[in-house]
C-alpha cells in the first residue's frame, strides 16, 4: 500500500517546481501535460523514457527516468505504475497533471453522448489513484498534482479545489482519497504549500505541522510526514 499524496493549486503557483529535490536517481516522473519541468537542469537529470511494443517501458536504471513526450491516456498511466511498482530503485512516482489525463480521455470521446461518458473518465481517474494507494508498494510515495478551480457563492465565499470534468468526480470527490492535499500558492512573492483548508480542501493530519503554511519543498514535506508516521 503506497503513500499517496496531492498537490493541487493554479498555474504558475509552484506544484511542479516544488519537486525539484526528489531524488532523480529514485524518481519516476510521468508528465502527462508534456511540458516538461521547471527548474534548471532538469533535462540532464531525468531522461526520457522509450516505450516497446508490448506497452513496457525501458531505459537507463542509473538515472530517473521520464516519460516527457507522446500520449499519456489512463491506460498508460496505469501501465506505466505497474511498471515502476516492478523496479525496485523507484520510491518515488509523480504524475503531473492528472487534469491532463482528464482532458486527453475528455478529447478522445467528444463526440460520445450521454452519462455513460461521464461514469468511465470519473472512473478511469478514481481507478488510477486507487491503483497507487493499494496496489504499489509500501515503500513508494505517489504524488498526484492537479490544477484547481474555486466556486464562489452568491453572499461572495469561495472554496478552493481540485478541478475535475464532469460532476460525477465532483460526486465522488477525490480529495477523500487522500490523506495530504498540499495547496500550493504564491502569497507576497513567497511560494508556499498551505497545509490544511483556508477555504479549500488542503489537509494534512492533525499534528502533523503547527504553520498553516510551509516552503514548497516537497522533501521537507515528506521527511516532516515520515517524522510524523
Amino acid at each position: 500500500m503506497a503513500y499517496i499524496i496531492g498537490i493541487m493549486g493554479e498555474s504558475g503557483a509552484g506544484k511542479t517546481t516544488s519537486l525539484r529535490n526528489l531524488p532523480p536517481e529514485e524518481t519516476l516522473y510521468i508528465d502527462c501535460d508534456g511540458k516538461g519541468l521547471a527548474w534548471r537542469g532538469w533535462r540532464q537529470q531525468y531522461k526520457a523514457l522509450a516505450r516497446t511494443e508490448g506497452g513496457s517501458f525501458t531505459g537507463n536504471y542509473t538515472t530517473a527516468l521520464s516519460k516527457t513526450t507522446g500520449l499519456v491516456d489512463k491506460d498508460t498511466v496505469l501501465k506505466m505504475l505497474a511498471w515502476a511498482n516492478a523496479v525496485p530503485q523507484f520510491k518515488y512516482v509523480v504524475v503531473d497533471t492528472i487534469n491532463g489525463i482528464m482532458v486527453d480521455d475528455e478529447m478522445a470521446r467528444m463526440n460520445e453522448k450521454g452519462y455513460d461518458k461521464w461514469a468511465d473518465l470519473a472512473g478511469a481517474v478514481y481507478h488510477i489513484i486507487s491503483y497507487a494507494e493499494k496496489s504499489m508498494r509500501e515503500d513508494m510515495t505517489v504524488i498526484f498534482v492537479a490544477h484547481t478551480q474555486t466556486d464562489r457563492d452568491d453572499f461572495g465565499n469561495s472554496w478552493t479545489r481540485i478541478k475535475t470534468n464532469g460532476r460525477k468526480l465532483d460526486k465522488i470527490v477525490l480529495e477523500s482519497k487522500f490523506p495530504v492535499i498540499l495547496h500550493a500558492r504564491c502569497i507576497d512573492g513567497q511560494y508556499v504549500f498551505e497545509t490544511r483548508a483556508n477555504n479549500s480542501t488542503a489537509k494534512t493530519p492533525m499534528g502533523a505541522f503547527e504553520e498553516m503554511t510551509v516552503p514548497n519543498d516537497i522533501m521537507m514535506v515528506l521527511e516532516r510526514l515520515e517524522e510524523y508516521r
